[in-house]
């Protein structure tokens, strides 16, 4: 017996149901479950996903069978409908509608009025005692078999029509009489034979199979595939094929069609959302050809229909206990349904509507939950543009860090300042950004760079910051000594207006409304029911006391990233830094040090006031050296002022200390063991700020973080210096802090030996964002030149930078995990690469077991949520 591909629905009772949407792809699940539960639903029948699969596995041939139950099926719908397909009398016509297992709206093809042909047209004209009608559906579906079947362009046949409409002095399809639309049928037909060699198909069962085919065909076109990879759907689900018998939208004014939903898909509010047409298609409302009127006023253009509309969406609620999606048409005052399917909304929607079910006894707090995409709470916490605004990219680049910005074009970072000194908003656009530009980044409304991934310095920090950054954008020229940048065949120059979206990536010359966000009550409810169900930890990269008090108010459970190198950006310090690399011995070195310990103590004061008792991990220095060496003769002249050191000294200097690859060269605990006195000055700030807040009655609770480990000699030796400082400064303060020394693994020597390295270890840190570097060989500021290539063909399914690379760099981190606690069996373990505000590899952190994830501060909210989905989904 062949397989069932097809699955019948009509007179009250479906094959299928609501829950079968793998095997009759969305919209056939929800035809199914409507006609189970006594909806009005035209008969008909869907044809499976996997008869899609099967038909890319034949070579686009039908699998076994598929024919003969589409004529089976056929004849059963002749029987429901008491009409034949094809009939020069009483004429059967079906639509055709693709259908995936989630909804793709827009991506897929459609056609109307399939079976109409030279002699079924006057069979429908007599049967319906309507010609306009029935010459119209006909043009209508010559149109659309020619667009999606036959792939003749939509603007041919459109071209016709305005002549038409210009020739007969009309400005809409419906002011057109029958003669008129039979005069198109010919003019159609013959744009076919022109454009086919052949005439417009008779045979009602050839224009079905080939409707068919068209509707898997497109299953793979370039806009559903582009669909399906920002939303991660995968591309070998297929989609089904619904074969539908017609109703009729367009027979006069006591017809129509709309498209609705239960609940107002942009605010949430509960009031039934949509809009219709009288005397139209469904396409008619899709494709602007006519305006339509607002879903209310159909109450006093068709009283009898709406009532029956209002009691059908107030039911599928109720039923599917989830906003509906529905699209309709009404015949001579008769509604019929042609689709429900859970509503797309915005994240402020999600959120409201997740919160009033709960409260009206709809759905528990755990569904409510899941309701809420994480993906979409970076909506709710940064400016955005208005979605009612129509506006013209000139160029995209990688979405970095979400939000929208708009500001005037600047170069330099200096300029960037003093603009916003006087009280301008500002873009900053670079090839690059680079630690010299953080004040100009951090004046900035958002950040352009032409180079880097998304996990670059510009991406990174402007993450940190909630800045809005388009990065890698390749089409940019930008002359930054010209103070401009070129695209498209536009120049941007300096104090030229720009607009970026940071969530898409695009780039738009011109000024663009923005939306402020609000985190209004129903998220804060979210949110904490988010922490009723997580169990994962969620902490914060946060390298300042502002950063910090920012992600507690997001509800951080302390910080489990403070990156030291970040805090000596400013000019005064940057140069001490500076002194102290480029000095020739040790003790310049602790001369130059003890200009920065002050600054270091003061900001660890600030964090952990900010803190308030929560554990902060800070890492110490891991500065790739050509961050703060100075390159320009202006640095090096500055260092030298500041230090009374010879200019050409330490031009010198900087000179021998250029490495080839400072990624992977004298940074992190290399540092620390070669210039021990660096690493102490750090410690000592450390805990002299943790023993005056302890002697004022505040819980201080520091985890200090050794970075780039990759052999247990080297956690070993500095573990040693660490506690003899705190000895030494314990001694000196009178008083003692608990504290942790761990370390970051982020080279696969540390996870390969973490068995060894967590002998001298009470916490490992996966540092993902350079474990993914030097796991797979890969620069993740320069990858944002092939990456994107790379998850085109699938050779990874997402940017490894963004999200774990789950069989590579999670192999290695399950083994850290495994390793480590066969050793210490309570070891603390987290995560602090940018992966840490990523859902996907949240989810892969609760399977491993770890402790806590840390992100932005921005991101804390998108982790608490995650990390609820991550428990609620692995129980």
């Amino acid at each position: 017996m062949s397989q069932k591909w097809v699955y019948f629905f009509g007179d009250g009772k479906a094959e299928g149901e609501g829950s079968d949407k793998e095997l009759l792809g969305g919209k056939g699940a929800g035809l199914a479950e409507m006609t189970n539960i006594g909806i009005p639903v035209p008969p008909g029948f869907t044809i499976t996903t996997g008869a899609c699969v099967e038909y890319y596995n034949n070579d686009r041939n039908y699998p076994d069978g598929l024919e003969g139950q589409m004529e089976k099926a056929m004849e059963d719908l002749e029987k429901s409908t008491g009409k034949k397909f094809g009939d020069d009398e009483f004429p059967l016509l079906v639509s055709v509608r693709s259908g995936a297992r989630v909804s793709m709206p827009g991506m897929m093809d459609t056609v109307l009025n399939l079976g109409l042909n030279d002699v079924s047209v006057d069979g429908l004209a007599k049967s319906s005692n309507n010609k306009r009608f029935a010459y119209d559906s006909y043009r209508r579906f010559i149109q659309m078999f020619g667009d999606v079947v036959l792939g003749i362009s939509h603007n041919k046949f459109e071209k016709i029509l305005r002549q038409m409409k210009q020739d007969k002095n009309v400005e809409i399809d419906t002011q057109l009489d029958a003669e008129d639309l039979a005069k198109l049928v010919e003019e159609f037909k013959k744009v076919v034979s022109m454009e086919t060699g052949n005439p417009f198909p008779q045979e009602p069962k050839e224009q079905l199979k080939l409707a068919v085919n068209a509707v898997f065909d497109s299953w793979n076109n370039q806009r559903a595939k582009t669909y399906r990879k920002i939303h991660k759907i995968p591309h070998e689900w297929g989609t089904g094929v619904n074969v539908q018998a017609m109703v009729f939208g367009n027979m006069g004014d006591d017809c129509g069609t709309g498209v609705a939903f239960t609940r107002n898909p942009s605010t949430g509010e509960k009031e039934f959302f949509g809009e219709f047409l009288i005397n139209a298609q469904g396409e008619d409302v899709v494709a602007g050809i006519r305006t339509p009127e607002p879903i209310k006023d159909l109450q006093d253009r068709m009283p009898e229909a709406f009532q029956q509309l209002e009691e059908v969406y107030r039911k599928l609620e109720n039923h599917y206990k989830d906003v509906q999606d529905i699209e309709f048409t009404i015949e001579r005052n008769k509604l019929f349904m042609l689709q429900t399917r859970t509503g797309k909304r915005t994240a402020a929607a999600a959120v409201k509507i997740a919160v009033d079910m709960v409260e009206e006894g709809f759905i528990d707090k755990e569904t409510a939950v899941l309701r809420v995409a994480p993906d979409q709470v970076d909506q709710l916490l940064h400016p955005m543009i208005d979605e009612s605004t129509s506006y013209e990219a000139v160029a995209k680049g990688l979405p970095a860090s979400p939000g929208a910005a708009v500001g005037k074009a600047v170069f330099n970072a200096e300029i960037a300042e003093s603009m916003r000194e006087k009280g301008e908003d500002v873009i900053l656009v670079r090839n690059e950004t680079s630690p010299e530009d953080i004040g100009g980044m951090h004046a900035s409304k958002g950040i352009l760079t032409a180079t880097g991934g998304m996990t670059s310095h510009a991406a990174v920090v402007a993450r940190g910051m909630g800045k809005c950054c388009v990065a890698g954008c390749g089409s940019l020229d930008i002359d930054e000594k010209a103070k401009q940048f070129s695209v498209a065949g536009h120049t941007v120059k300096e104090g030229d207006w720009i607009t970026i979206n940071g969530t898409t990536g695009e780039v738009i010359i011109d000024k663009v409304p923005l939306v402020e966000p609000t985190l209004s009550g129903e998220f804060a409810k979210i949110l904490a029911w988010s922490d009723e169900f997580r169990t994962l930890g969620v902490r914060t990269n946060a390298d300042t006391p502002k950063d910090s008090a920012t992600a507690r108010d997001f509800g951080a459970q302390g910080i489990g990233l403070c990156r030291t190198e970040h805090m000596f950006f400013e000019a005064e310090r940057i140069d001490a830094v500076r002194e102290m690399i480029l000095a020739s011995c040790e003790e310049g070195r602790r001369r130059a040090l003890a200009k920065v310990k002050p600054f270091q103590k003061e900001d660890f004061l600030g964090i952990f006031k900010a803190m308030a008792g929560l554990p902060v991990t800070i890492r110490l220095l891991d500065p790739p050296l050509h961050e703060f060496i100075p390159h320009t003769d202006e640095d090096i002249q500055r260092v030298a002022d500041a230090s009374g050191l010879q200019f050409e000294e330490l031009k010198r200097k900087a000179s021998e200390l250029h490495e080839f690859n400072p990624m992977l060269g004298h940074r992190g605990c290399r540092l620390g063991i070669t210039y021990p006195e660096i690493y102490e000055m750090q410690c000592e700030a450390i805990f002299e700020a943790a023993c005056e807040l302890g002697a004022e009655g505040q819980t201080v609770v520091p985890e200090i973080m050794i970075p780039l480990v990759g052999h247990e000699k080297e956690l070993s030796e500095l573990r040693e210096m660490v506690e003899r400082v705190a000895e030494e400064s314990f001694e000196k303060a009178g008083r003692k802090v608990e504290y942790l020394v761990g370390t970051m693994i982020e080279l696969p020597r540390a996870a390969l030996t973490a068995d060894e390295v967590a002998a001298h270890a009470d916490f490992f840190s996966f540092g993902t964002n350079d474990l993914t570097q030097t796991t797979l060989g890969v620069s993740r500021d320069d990858s944002g030149r092939f990456l994107p290539l790379y998850v085109d063909k699938g050779i990874y399914s997402d940017d490894p930078f963004v999200s774990i690379d789950q069989s590579g760099v999670g192999q290695l981190v399950e083994m850290g995990v495994q390793k480590g606690r066969s050793v210490k069996k309570d070891l603390k373990t987290g995560i602090c690469g940018e992966h840490g505000g990523d859902p996907e590899s949240i989810n892969f952190c609760q399977k491993t077991g770890l402790d806590y994830v840390s992100c932005s501060p921005f991101r804390v909210p998108v982790a608490r949520l995650s990390a609820a989905h991550a428990a609620l989904k692995n129980k």
